[in-house]
């Protein structure tokens, strides 16, 4: 089904049962896969391709146990020229997917974040609100990215990433603050990111550390929590 408002370009492949609701603007050259969603008012550059069974544009919900309820006042979700997007994604209303930008199958991307140029975003990773993400990330399989959180041009993300915005763990009194990932940083894989910390520039955190305090530009840490790692 599609909305009679809804704008589609030159050179649109759409499988079956796919809905694209009123005002989405849709570039040339779109490849949509079967059984997509696309909810009002995306917008979707030339060049971009979806698999099947994603949603896209989704409105975030709530209950009365959230102690930061999202803004009903969002942008839509803009994907811009050569945007790759797997199966089963859930990428919701005010993100913005820049140019090259990839997502694995089963991705899940919250409102508010933004995606720089060629940044990939990987199977079954779930990147939370208001984030934001340079050029040329890597953020590998099952990695949770948490709001409220930076991250920088360049940085490399292992499997398994776990990260918490939180000290107080959801008495709702302080404000949320995610870690900062410097440019060029490198997270291994299973590494904990404990609130606020910051990653300097091209610094290391070794895989299954737990970070607890800053990390300073080009050392590595190791370890739980996380030192500095000492040379025999």
């Amino acid at each position: 089904m599609i909305h009679s408002t809804a704008k589609v370009g030159k050179n649109v492949i759409i499988g079956e049962h796919v809905v694209i609701e009123k005002d989405v603007v849709i570039g040339n050259d779109v490849a949509i896969g079967h059984h997509v969603v696309i909810k009002e008012g995306t917008i979707i550059g030339d060049g971009v391709s979806v698999a099947d069974f994603t949603l896209l544009g989704k409105f975030p919900f709530t209950n009365n146990n959230m102690a930061r309820k999202p803004s009903k006042n969002l942008s839509p979700l803009f994907i811009y020229n050569d945007v790759k997007i797997g199966s089963h994604n859930v990428i919701y209303r005010g993100v913005t997917l820049s140019e090259g930008v990839l997502t694995g199958d089963l991705a899940s991307i919250r409102e508010n974040v933004t995606a720089g140029k060629n940044t990939i975003i990987g199977r079954n990773a779930m990147v939370e609100n208001n984030t934001q993400i340079g050029e040329n990330v890597t953020i590998q399989t099952g990695s949770y990215v948490t709001a409220d959180m930076v991250i920088e041009d360049d940085v490399f993300i292992g499997p398994c990433f776990s990260s918490s915005n939180d000290k107080y763990m959801g008495k709702g009194n302080e404000q949320l603050k995610g870690p900062v990932l410097k440019k060029g940083s490198k997270i291994g894989n299973n590494a904990s990111l404990l609130p606020d910390v910051v990653i300097g520039e091209k610094a290391i955190v070794g895989a299954g550390a737990v970070v607890t305090k800053d990390v300073e530009e080009k050392i590595t840490v190791v370890g739980s929590p996380a030192r500095p790692m000492t040379k025999d």
